[in-house]
This record gives structure tokens, sequence and C-alpha cells, in this order.
């Protein structure tokens, strides 16, 4: 691996759609239907080819012709640190040209083992507020819920249900009684069985949070996810009471602009999930992170939304954090992407034994991807 050099690299945008349009969240208006998933290829002086989501400027390309793959990937430690705006093409790279699954070589680098078939727990992450242009509770519930029933059908167990409408969208008092009314509504659509979590985005209140989970306790909340602003007092204040009122309801956060605190916080106890973005933390900087969670007893549970990639990329990083707790799976088509060696059934996404991240790209799409504004340069 140290001699050979990158001789290509090729990147363009692949579009895709989700099912439905999404709606919005405590924060954002409309999610819409339309995805956008930038690749980048690699190819190495013998041929071998690696690709993955790349967010990087055309300069780090242009610096990349002629490196060495050694010096670019550091066994045990993932992607060096300079490449890794790179970080999934170069593991693709690497794992393709030892011929084994990506999980299987983070597993390796690690000293764990990975036992084939491979599967990882996956959650339904599309519930979100298509309901607001509903004028009554009872049809926003019901919309809800078919949707959730929806995702029961596609292989789900699991579902995560956004609320904190009365934030942006909804008066206050009309909007928190609307979550309460979706939640109740879902856990009937999906059964006792199924893991129900809520998402905030930072639009509750701590007050407003007990106040949920109260009206929600006998559904069965797995976890609270950023119900606000990361502060440790009330973090602690909300710990205490779930503590005392009896309920087992795990505290989940770092999917936005998360406190460079939130780590110590974990560490402390006051936060169960941490779910820093797959993209914006990557690959090999979240297997670093992942290791010390895992020496907390913290859980992991990356957050991706919006790049259908990350529903891929994070079933590989459970090959070697072994609190591993959800993929966060936004379903969607993107034509280019062979994504058929995955299957999801009964809650769990069976992965593919095939090398690297084990999806393929349909040349042709590629190509004109990277035709219509993309980047191609050979060394």
């Amino acid at each position: 691996m140290e001699d050979v050099r990158i001789s290509r690299v090729e990147w363009g945008r692949l579009a895709g759609r989700r099912p439905r349009s999404a709606g919005s969240n405590a924060r954002l208006e409309g999610h819409g239907i339309s995805i956008s998933v930038p690749i980048a290829r690699l190819t190495a002086e013998d041929g071998s080819t690696g690709f993955g989501v790349c967010h990087a400027p055309a300069h780090v390309f242009d610096a990349l012709l002629g490196m060495r793959l050694g010096d670019l990937f550091v066994p045990g430690v993932g992607a060096a640190e300079a490449w890794r705006g790179c970080d999934y093409p170069i593991w693709d790279l690497v794992a393709r040209r030892a011929g084994v699954p990506t999980y299987a070589l983070a597993a390796a680098d690690d000293g764990h083992v990975s036992v084939a078939p491979f599967r990882v727990r996956c959650y339904d992450t599309s519930l979100y507020f298509d309901d607001l242009h509903l004028p009554t509770d009872r049809g926003a519930a019901a919309l809800l819920a078919a949707e959730a029933r929806e995702g029961y059908e596609r292989g789900h167990r699991a579902f995560k249900i956004k609320v904190g409408r009365g934030a942006r969208h909804m008066p206050s008092e009309e909007g928190t009684r609307r979550d309460i009314a979706v939640v109740r509504a879902v856990r009937e659509a999906v059964g006792p069985g199924a893991v129900l979590m809520l998402d905030a985005n930072d639009g509750y209140t701590l007050n407003l949070t007990k106040h949920v989970l109260t009206q929600t306790a006998d559904c069965g909340i797995y976890w609270m996810e950023e119900p606000f602003r990361e502060d440790p007092v009330l973090h602690q204040d909300l710990r205490t009471w779930m503590e005392r009122e009896g309920l087992p309801v795990l505290i989940a956060d770092g999917e936005g602009e998360a406190s460079s605190s939130l780590l110590e916080w974990a560490r402390a106890g006051l936060v169960d999930v941490i779910q820093y973005d797959i993209f914006a933390h990557g690959f090999s900087r979240w297997l670093q992170t992942g290791r010390l969670l895992d020496g907390w007893g913290v859980r992991t549970a990356p957050h991706h939304y919006g790049g259908h990639w990350g529903n891929y990329a994070a079933c590989h990083l459970a090959g070697a954090i072994e609190r591993f707790a959800f993929v966060e799976w936004d379903e969607a088509e993107t034509p280019g992407l062979d994504t058929s060696g995955y299957t999801l059934r009964d809650g769990w996404v069976n992965l593919p034994d095939a090398p690297g991240f084990g999806l393929e790209l349909d040349e042709q799409i590629f190509h004109r991807a990277v035709e219509a504004g993309g980047y191609s340069r050979t060394a």
C-alpha cells in the first residue's frame, strides 16, 4: 500500500429523492424531497479505485494527485489528519485493496473481530412536521401515524419523532399539545414493541421537556434528543427529575453546533448518547471518539440526515464501536449509487460482505455528474 500513488481524482454531485417530502423541525422550514450526494472517486496507479461522499474543495483534489496511499492512510488511525476531507473515498480505496468490508478493516484496526453476516440496528428518521397545514390535532396525529406505519412496512422497528412545534411554527401551548398527540398516535400505530425517540432540535425548555415526558410516560420513550441548548445545569436537573419520576429515558445530544464541553458532560453522566454528524465529524475521527465513549459507557449514534451516504457509512462504524446504538436511516434513492447490497428487515440493516462500503457507481451517471460541473484530473 505504501508505494502505490493516486493517479486520478474525479468528483461529481449525484441527485436523489426521498419517498415523500420531509417537513419542518422545531428550527427549520421544510426539508423537501430532494437530496444531494457529492461523490469523489480516487484511482490508484495500479487501477484500484475507491469512492465516497466528499465535500473537499478542488485544491485538495489537486494535492492528492501523485500522493502515496501510505501517506494518506495510517493503520489504526484512518485517514491522515491533513486528508480527512477525503475520509470516505480513502477508506473505501484501502478496504477494497485489502479485499474486506470497511467495517472489518475498522474493527481489525481497533483490535475487534467482526463476523459476517454483519448487521446494525437502525431507526426511521422521517417523522417531521408534515402536519402544519392541518387544522386539528386528530388529523395531524393520524397523518404521522400513517407515515410511521409506512416505515414499519419497510422494515423499521424504531422511530424518531420530531417534536417542538411550539418553538416556531405554532403557538407554544397548541404546538406542545400536538406533539403529545402525535407521539401517542405513533405508539399506537407501531405497537408496544417498537422503539420511540423524541427530537426537539433545542425547541423545548426544561419545563416543557418534563411536561411532554410526563404526558408520554406510558409510551416508553427511549431517548430525548436535543431537548434544549446544551447546559450542564439543566441537563443535571432533567437527569435528577427523570430518576425521581422513574423515567428511564436517555439524553441524546451533539447533532448540531454542540458545545465543546459535550464530551466532558457525557463522561460525567449528563448525556447518554453522542450524535456528532457523520460527515462533519468524519469516519476516522468518529472511530477515535467512539473508543472514548466506549470507555466511558456512553452510547454512539451518529447524525447524518440529508446525505443518503450516511445510512451506509454509519453501519460500518459499528464494526469498531462496541456501544454503537442505532443508524439514523434517511430513506432515499440516488440514481447512480447502487445500494442493493443492503437490506432492512425487522429493525436491522444487513450489510453486504463486499469490499469497501459495499456500494457501486453507475459509470454513465457518474460520468455525467463529473461533466456537469464536477472535477476530473489525472496525474
